[in-house]
């Protein structure tokens, strides 16, 4: 089989290593594994200036996109006041991720959003979000802390695409404060927590175009990276790609 290339998204942050301590371009392993265990090669695509020719150039070279997890998205990008809670705006990751999301689903390029990534998807669709989701709930249940990931229940919608890879019922790996509140345009909710909160949304007119609120990175499950791997190869192979 052929090897889709796969574009991820990163951290741009300070970090050290040795004697250095300087700003850097990061994620989690985890994140880069559970594709290269799957069959894919991936592309490090860290936050930078989202000029026309950047995103053209980079969506023109990938079979797929990942908008991995992260900060909080900038409140103003969905219209609604800064809750207390919220991490510090980036406006350069803001601006990078919109830009290649909307610039993917234009191009039917397979997408996959992850924690953050979901709502980068649905903030880019003119959906908004709950900015602290124990204000909605009432507890901390989807908050990991101190990098351990909390562990959840959520019910898959029969039909999806989600729900061809996952039991209705079943459990998966969060770290989230923030979660969609009003559906973007397009979008479909395939999965809730027991809370009701969205986990997953899916747009069903698209190829491939999924986003999980949870961290399938973080399960041994590899069901929902082997179907974006398979969703890439397939792009890679028809006229669209390199276009």
């Amino acid at each position: 089989m052929s090897t889709p290339f796969v574009g991820m998204t990163s951290y741009r942050d300070r970090a050290q290593s040795g004697v250095w301590d300087v700003e850097a371009v990061f994620f989690p392993w985890t994140y880069g594994s559970s594709l290269t265990d799957v069959g894919a090669a991936i592309a490090v695509l860290p936050p930078q200036p989202a000029t026309p020719y950047a995103v053209s150039a980079a969506l023109a070279r990938i079979d797929g996109l990942i908008i991995t997890g992260g900060a909080d998205i900038d409140s103003s990008r969905y219209g609604a006041p800064a809750h207390p809670r919220n991490d510090a705006p980036s406006p350069v990751r803001d601006d990078w991720e919109l830009a290649l999301t909307l610039g993917a689903l234009e191009r039917e390029i397979p997408f996959l959003g992850i924690c953050r990534g979901a709502q980068v998807l649905n903030v880019a669709r003119g959906g908004t979000l709950i900015q602290h989701v124990p204000d909605a709930v009432g507890n901390h249940a989807h908050e990991g802390s101190d990098g351990v990931f909390a562990s959840i229940g959520i019910n898959v919608e029969a039909g999806s695409r989600v729900g061809a890879l996952y039991p209705p019922i079943t459990t998966v790996p969060v770290y989230h404060h923030q979660a969609i509140d009003t559906v973007g345009a397009g979008l479909r909710v395939t999965a809730r927590s027991d809370y009701g909160i969205v986990e997953a949304v899916e747009d069903p007119s698209l190829p491939f175009c999924v986003a999980v609120q949870w961290h399938p990175e973080q399960d041994p499950r590899p069901a929902l990276f082997e179907a974006f791997v398979a969703a890439a190869r397939t792009y890679a192979a028809s006229p669209k790609a390199r276009s």
